[in-house]
């Protein structure tokens, strides 16, 4: 039977597409975290601007509302701080803007962990096809660990703000094939509850399927409920 992961974090930076991603990516092991101390960041890459297909919603009414639920949602689990990077939704890319800018924020906050999806996730099953956002979205989160945050030449601009390279300690990505688990008995409902706030999104539809997919991580370790992650751990000890 694999192991539960007992690791502790000063700070943590999650890196994720669009407003709610992070809460069915890690949204227990964020409320875990916070209740432990660790000062948690979000970073929203996306404005989530085509989050959806009712007719007469517009882009710029559905990025300003889905900001106000990512900021609840964040509030829920105690998220220290959100960064909204406000790309478009569906568009995004791994370029030097989009490095430079998620960079800038790695640099800024110096986080002992980033937490991002697994950008080689195609698909699960045969039943859903992984968001092109969110396989961008865990690419430029490998390119900030190695090159961009630790490379003092890369975006010389950045120095000039002030931010000096940092070298991220720990990885982890919520892949297919986990090797660190987190018990989030104890925060499922507030997972489920920050879930809710994303009410434009209908995410209460979800919730059987989260509670199983929990449970389902969570027999492999041992608990009721579990988060699943590929970690890395980055710097020698």
């Amino acid at each position: 039977m694999a192991s539960l992961c007992e690791a502790r974090f000063a700070s943590a930076l999650v890196v994720f597409a669009h407003p709610d991603d992070a809460e069915f990516m890690c949204g227990g092991t964020v409320a875990r975290w916070a209740r432990e101390g660790t000062a948690v960041h979000y970073c929203v890459l996306t404005d989530g601007s085509a989050g959806s297909n009712d007719p007469g919603v517009t882009r710029e009414e559905l990025a300003r509302i889905r900001e106000r639920e990512q900021r609840a949602a964040a509030a829920v689990l105690g998220v220290r701080e959100v960064t909204f990077l406000g790309f478009p939704d569906g568009a995004l890319e791994v370029n030097l803007d989009t490095r430079r800018a998620l960079t800038r924020v790695v640099r800024r906050v110096r986080p002992e962990v980033i937490v991002a999806p697994d950008p080689s996730r195609l698909w699960s099953s045969s039943g859903y096809i992984n968001h092109w956002d969110h396989k961008q979205a865990g690419t430029l989160a490998l390119c900030a660990v190695m090159p961009d945050a630790p490379t003092r030449l890369q975006f010389p601009e950045l120095l000039a703000e002030g931010l000096e390279p940092y070298e991220v300690p720990n990885l982890w990505l919520a892949a297919e094939e986990p090797d660190a688990f987190v018990d989030v008995t104890e925060t499922l409902e507030l997972k489920l509850a920050a879930l809710a706030e994303h009410r434009s999104q209908g995410t209460e539809a979800a919730f059987d399927w989260v509670r199983e997919r929990a449970a389902r991580w969570g027999e492999r370790v041992g608990c009721r409920y579990a988060e699943a992650f590929r970690a890395f751990r980055l710097v020698d000890d």
